[in-house]
């Protein structure tokens, strides 16, 4: 199968893609993780590639757990992988109620795609039997790469993100968050340089660790 030669991250441009066009076939997106690279696009342009310098990252242990998420840790219930495709549903369908999205079906079946080959995995947060939030990305190696997290009531996405933290403490993973925003500081998220995380972040992907996700203990 045809390999993808993505650019060095380190000399794409600070704030907008470096790479323009492909595809989401599985073999590409995961060239273009392990490369350091991410796809971020409207509906309306081609597939769009970045390496944004700063890089926003979780180290697990940084996650915050606030006071006002405390008590949604024992009324919420957690589960991972045991149902992406309705987490990455809930996630465009609430997103494009509300404004233009870079979520779209295509989106939607080609990390389903991933999910089937064991690479994507989601976090679900279930009030009783009913989904209300959680969060999915990509894991290779020792990295989770972070992609979208929802809430669809009070906390949810929150406890997805600690309740994923705690879980991959014990085996040294960084969790790439992409690009800051307040929410992310917000939980611990700090931003290193470009070069100083494609260095962290290569160590780690290219790691022969694997992880059984399904499978992880909650605290």
């Amino acid at each position: 199968m045809k390999s993808f030669k993505f650019p060095d991250p380190n000399l794409a441009p600070a704030d907008s893609p470096c790479v323009i066009g492909g595809n989401l076939s599985p073999k590409m997106l995961l060239d273009a993780y392990k490369s350091g690279y991410f796809p971020w696009f409207m509906q309306d342009q081609p597939v769009l590639w970045w390496s944004p310098d700063p890089r926003a990252v979780f180290f697990p242990e940084d996650v915050k757990l606030h006071k006002s998420t405390k008590p949604f840790l024992k009324k919420y219930n957690v589960k991972f992988s045991q149902n992406f495709k309705d987490l990455i549903t809930l996630c465009f369908n609430q997103r494009v109620k509300n404004e233009p999205t870079w979520l779209s079906k295509d989106i939607i079946n080609a990390y389903i795609n991933l999910a089937n080959l064991g690479y994507a995995n989601s976090v679900e947060v279930y009030d009783e039997d009913e989904l209300i939030g959680g969060l999915y990305g990509v894991m290779i190696g020792r990295v989770f790469c972070g992609e979208s997290m929802i809430s669809m009531k009070k906390e949810a996405s929150k406890v997805a993100l600690y309740t994923l933290a705690k879980a991959l403490m014990p085996y040294d993973f960084i969790i790439d968050a992409q690009v800051m925003n307040p929410h992310l500081k917000f939980m611990g998220a700090r931003n290193l340089d470009r070069a100083e995380f494609i260095k962290i972040y290569k160590d780690k992907i290219n790691s022969d660790f694997t992880l059984n996700f399904k499978e992880l203990a909650k605290f």
